[in-house]
């Protein structure tokens, strides 16, 4: 099974991230212009509720709760994520995928949001 990816630089990853505000729950692009308030601010941390499920250095995405919120089991992380990963694929998810960070950096995000965030077409 081909895993549908979006792969982007750790550049493009920050620069999106500085795009974005996020406000009631909902993330949107800044406009020129306008001011934003700092709780607005979009981070990781903050894109990282918006996820189904993530691997990365930056924010924990709690791996084996995950696993066993899709009713799954695994001897390993490697075969815990490529589980995770199958489950939310065979939904109709994508794999964010960040290079040129010190770890590994996956995110798995909604098709409906990968397009909201302008990565797919």
């Amino acid at each position: 099974m081909t895993e549908p990816t979006i792969q982007i630089t750790a550049a493009q990853w920050q620069a999106l991230q500085e795009q974005l505000y996020e406000r009631d729950h909902r993330l949107a692009f800044r406009v020129e212009g306008q001011h934003y308030r700092r709780d607005e601010t979009v981070d990781a941390y903050t894109l990282s509720a918006h996820a189904e499920a993530l691997q990365s250095g930056e924010v924990d995405g709690d791996l084996w709760g995950t696993l066993e919120d899709i009713d799954e089991t695994a001897d390993s992380e490697e075969d815990a994520w490529n589980k995770i990963k199958a489950f939310y694929f065979s939904r109709g998810c994508v794999l964010l995928r960040v290079t040129g960070t010190d770890e590994p950096e996956e995110w798995i995000l909604t098709s409906e949001l990968a397009r909201h965030l302008k990565l797919l077409a």
